[in-house]
């Protein structure tokens, strides 16, 4: 009877267990549909840009309606749109000077930010907490609120149409000072206690200790930096008007006219804006990767 009674039981605990792995692969497959659906609903716009850069302007707009499969399918495949964004619109100049702001406000914002996230980490000091307030607050406020007046302020300075101008804004990021200052502060203070006994002075504490220490954030702090000075559009728009100095963004957008749009153009100058982050990103992610695991095991 004993045994009639465990089989019965095996049996059942056997079948509630295959219902339970029934149940979990239904609800995988389920979900895994879910995010192929909206994955699709996410990434079909940015293929329909990536296949309009290869079209003429007048396809894209053809095939818009009624909506088909022509819509990501050219027909006529070109390279036009590229060469005359460079050669007409002198978009690769455009580019060039972008590459320049960002590379130098992502190189002077990672000193200035370094350099305020120390004191403000390490110190004790009366006004630190009201300090450390302010830069948060400052970049919790729009910039647009502020732009204009700033332009303003700039053009005073004698700082308009100039690479200076464009770059001094993004120096002072507030969330890049926010994001160093939090990790500083996971940094055991045993170790600017043990540099200071070996002799060592402030400034070389920073660089050799806690920045060294700190790769994980300066990366993330740098691609900040870096992003908001890529797609910056407001304040190049006010700041510049020599075409010379003007920067991606904005160059691209001269491809909307008053009286028409070339947005076979505008599709590829979109694309390329777009892979310079992707592909900065996308190393920096795995380098941050590397740089957490190498302070993980420190």
């Amino acid at each position: 009877m004993t045994t009639t009674a465990t089989s019965r039981g095996t049996v059942r605990a056997t079948r509630e267990a295959r219902t339970g792995r029934a149940r979990a692969s239904t609800v995988t497959v389920v979900l895994t549909a879910i995010s192929v659906v909206l994955g699709a609903v996410f990434i079909l716009p940015a293929v329909w840009v990536f296949i309009g850069s290869f079209r003429p302007s007048a396809d894209i707009v053809n095939t818009m309606s009624p909506l088909s499969w022509a819509l990501l399918v050219p027909s006529n495949v070109t390279f036009e749109n590229y060469i005359s964004l460079f050669v007409d619109n002198g978009f690769g100049l455009a580019l060039l000077n972008s590459a320049v702001v960002c590379l130098a406000s992502v190189l002077l914002g990672l000193v200035v930010s370094v350099m305020a996230a120390y004191p403000l980490s390490v110190y004790q000091f009366r006004g630190r907490n009201v300090i450390f307030a302010v830069i948060v607050i400052s970049f919790m406020v729009p910039f647009e609120a502020i732009a204009i007046p700033l332009a303003q302020q700039f053009t005073d300075w004698g700082l308009g149409n100039t690479l200076i101008g464009l770059i001094l804004p993004g120096i002072g990021n507030g969330l890049a000072i926010f994001n160093l200052r939090q990790y500083f502060l996971a940094i055991p203070t045993s170790y600017r206690e043990a540099a200071m006994l070996d002799g060592a002075s402030e400034p070389r504490i920073l660089f050799t200790v806690y920045t060294r220490m700190s790769g994980p954030a300066l990366t993330n702090s740098a691609l900040l930096i870096f992003l908001g000075q890529w797609t910056a559009y407001l304040w190049p728009l006010l700041i510049v008007s020599d075409n010379n100095l003007q920067v991606a963004p904005v160059a691209l957008a001269s491809t909307f006219g008053e009286h028409g749009a070339d947005f076979g153009r505008n599709f590829a100058g979109a694309v390329l804006l777009s892979l310079v982050p992707a592909i900065s990103m996308f190393i920096l992610q795995r380098f941050f990767g590397r740089l957490s695991l190498a302070s993980g095991e420190k």
